[in-house]
């Protein structure tokens, strides 16, 4: 068609004219996509995107000259070598090392079963019968018939292995040839939840007496009914403990009326009840700024008030290796400026208007980490001690009984202050057996 023609046709003509190039080139595009996979249509945002690979294969890194994993200590040694030469039938003797290698193997021992006969002899002289003491105190628990080691086996595979009582039965089963009834693991860890009440407790005052104690919750489930894991941990102590209630009583029943030390943990309001020393978290507060600039990724003020908050926290963290009173001095100044920045969305239809009441209500609790280094500015500590009790809630579902909740919590308590100091779970129960009990 000539510009001539195009000239003659109307305004609708032309529309028209218009949509049916647009149509047809689309088509086009379509057909050439097809042939062309390298340039098909883009996939749907929720479909994960192929990896492309690497056009040049980057070359190896060179390591250093005489890298070998190091040999272990062998436990037993195997010698081949030939007796005669395969050419001239002549007897050999002597040798050297031509090369080694090591194979780890781990044996399959069955369960030894140990049978104490206790036997009874008559006095010549006097006629009486005579009976030995035997005190197996260093090898069971009371009247179990498995051992102590056997016992911190069962309740490190399941507080530390995470796994299931019948997987546990199949274990020993299976490796062993012990055969375990599930009531009987179960009371097995009801022993050894028992004997480590006195650990509890200890275990309790030394959070009590922390200088900084890290507070959170999760929920849990006991006979299908909702409730709440609590944990108070110190940088040497995992506590935890199940109430049905989130109310912040429990912070108090913890803690006690006289805690001196900081109390770190999250906005909720029940750790309002506690009076003393508070720090609030900030990475809580940065990721709720981070969530609401996401869902208004067009506002500039919003954007602008979240990079002076930042700007602020950054500020802040710097000053943790100042002097005291230029800690004190920039603490005030913080307080101050932060202040300042949430002043004007207070009020009005701000999307940041709850985050600024927010931070107004718990101004002072917020730069606890300046004046003192010893407090962090967050509550990822207790996040990270509440994690194995969040994979074994998704692995069992929770507990059963109130006598389980409470076997779960003191076991969780004990093994995770024995890893969080760097002593051996299995070592440190075999040692909380074996000790007398008070």
């Amino acid at each position: 068609m000539t510009l001539e023609e195009l000239d003659k046709l109307s305004k609708d003509e032309l529309i028209a004219l218009v949509l049916k190039l647009a149509k047809r080139i689309a088509q086009l595009e379509g057909e050439r996509d097809d042939r062309n996979p390298a340039k098909a249509k883009r996939a749907p945002s929720w479909v994960k995107a192929s990896v492309p690979e690497p056009e040049e294969k980057q070359p190896r890194k060179q390591r250093p000259h005489g890298f070998a994993r190091q040999r272990e200590e062998p436990t037993h040694r195997v010698q081949h070598a030939a007796a005669t030469c395969p050419h001239c039938q002549c007897n050999l003797t002597g040798g050297w090392v031509r090369r080694r290698r090591q194979v780890l193997h781990i044996p399959l021992a069955p369960v030894q079963v140990i049978d104490h006969e206790v036997i009874a002899r008559q006095c010549p002289q006097c006629g009486r019968e005579v009976v030995p003491k035997v005190d197996l105190s260093a090898e069971v628990v009371d009247q179990h018939r498995v051992s102590v080691q056997t016992m911190s086996l069962v309740a490190t595979l399941r507080e530390v292995g995470r796994l299931p009582v019948r997987t546990i039965q199949w274990y020993l089963d299976t490796l062993h040839r012990l055969r375990l009834s599930v009531g009987e693991l179960v009371e097995i860890l009801h022993t050894v939840a028992k004997l480590g009440k006195a650990s509890l407790e200890r275990l309790l005052e030394q959070v009590r007496a922390g200088p900084v104690v890290h507070a959170d919750e999760t929920g849990w489930r006991e006979n299908g009914r909702n409730g709440y894991v609590w944990t108070f941990s110190t940088p040497e102590v995992r506590y935890f403990l199940y109430r049905h209630s989130r109310s912040g009583e429990v912070v108090t029943e913890v803690l006690g009326e006289e805690f001196t030390g900081h109390l770190v943990s999250d906005f909720y309001g029940g750790y309002n009840r506690m009076l003393g020393q508070h720090q609030r978290c900030w990475a809580h507060l940065l990721r709720d700024i981070q969530k609401l600039k996401e869902e208004y990724p067009d506002d500039v003020v919003l954007h602008r008030w979240a990079r002076r908050i930042h700007r602020i926290y950054s500020w802040a963290k710097g000053f943790q290796s100042e002097d005291n009173k230029r800690r004190l001095r920039a603490r005030y100044l913080f307080e101050r400026l932060l202040s300042w920045v949430c002043q004007p969305f207070r009020q009005g239809q701000a999307p940041q208007r709850v985050l600024c009441q927010r931070i107004e209500r718990f101004l002072p609790e917020l730069f606890a980490f300046v004046a003192d280094p010893r407090v962090p500015a967050d509550n990822n500590a207790a996040e990270r001690s509440l994690r194995p009790l969040v994979v074994s809630r998704k692995i069992s579902g929770g507990t059963r009984a109130p006598q389980g909740s409470n076997t779960k919590m003191c076991l969780a308590s004990l093994f995770g202050t024995w890893q969080v100091t760097g002593e051996n779970p299995f070592r440190g129960c075999q040692k909380l057996l074996l000790s007398p009990q008070v």
